[in-house]
């Protein structure tokens, strides 16, 4: 394990997130936003949500990906491009501005997708750093990213609510052994390649310690590409359901992959880096 070397806050000062809120994402590695959607807007992001499971379209572009043995789905990735709904949530200024003020530049969707975890049959995701595989397999440079999640559930504690281990983003953990061709058909359902080892999580456990996010539908998390994270499963009845923009600098587009043989698919990981251009709020209804 390393240092990082670069910062996790990009810009300066000014901005939607006021100075007491950027300190302590640089120091923590993520920021938490209670009813950053109101209940109508999270509504609206739930219908986009069964819209798409339901089009078959959809899931024969390969975006869809399902719980292992199970139909029930587990993720669909590209929402900003099958859906314009979401294409302006990522464009309202109270989200888009927030991303340009963390990462000092104008900013482009490396990747969208809303993570389902159905009551009862959800499985979680281990740790794992996502800079990790976007750095090997998508070839982003740097950890210049921010990743937002925002609840059309209530997240719980108890029904899979994303853990994270704050300050662990300072640690840059290198993953041992090669990355197997297409990997991304079976990470996406339970990770192998790319993951740390239990002595490095165990380590840094008890050196940051684990918080967690939740609260009401609506509330949202920006987080680190470099944040250590994972979520276990859903034997609730209780499903929880969060929509996923990763917001990555025009200034750290994306290069050849540095420990696979080819980029990960456009659904997964895009590389078109034409910078988002903001909405007016009142358009996102």
């Amino acid at each position: 394990m390393m240092r990082r070397p670069d910062p996790a806050v990009w810009g300066e000062a000014g901005g939607p997130f006021t100075t007491d809120q950027v300190a302590a994402y640089d120091a923590k590695g993520f920021h938490i936003e209670d009813g950053l959607l109101t209940p109508a807007q999270v509504q609206t992001c739930w219908t986009e949500f069964e819209r798409l499971a339901a089009d078959p379209r959809v899931d024969a572009s390969g975006a869809v990906v399902r719980e292992h043995g199970s139909d029930a789905v587990r993720s669909i990735f590209a929402v900003h491009r099958y859906s314009r709904v979401i294409d302006a949530l990522a464009r309202t200024p109270r989200i888009l501005d927030r991303a340009r003020q963390i990462l000092g530049s104008d900013v482009y969707v490396h990747q969208s997708r809303i993570n389902a975890m159905p009551g009862m049959v959800g499985t979680g995701f281990g740790w794992h750093s996502d800079f990790e595989t976007w750095h090997a397999e998508d070839g982003l440079p740097a950890p210049r990213t921010v990743s937002l999640s925002i609840a059309l559930t209530d997240n719980f504690a108890f029904n899979g609510g994303l853990m994270l281990m704050p300050g662990a983003h300072r640690v840059f953990v290198p993953c041992v052994g090669e990355t197997p061709d297409d990997n991304f058909r079976e990470s996406l359902q339970k990770q192998k390649a790319g993951v740390p080892s239990d002595d490095a999580v165990t380590e840094l456990g008890f050196e940051y310690g684990i918080e967690q996010f939740t609260g009401a539908a609506g509330a949202a998390l920006f987080f680190d590409s470099n944040s250590m994270h994972a979520s276990s499963n859903n034997i609730t009845p209780y499903s929880r359901a969060n929509v996923f923009l990763v917001f990555n600098s025009v200034e750290n587009a994306p290069l050849a992959p540095f420990g696979a043989e080819s980029p990960r698919p456009k659904y997964i990981a895009d590389r078109d880096t034409t910078p988002l251009v903001p909405i007016r709020d009142t358009e996102f209804a």
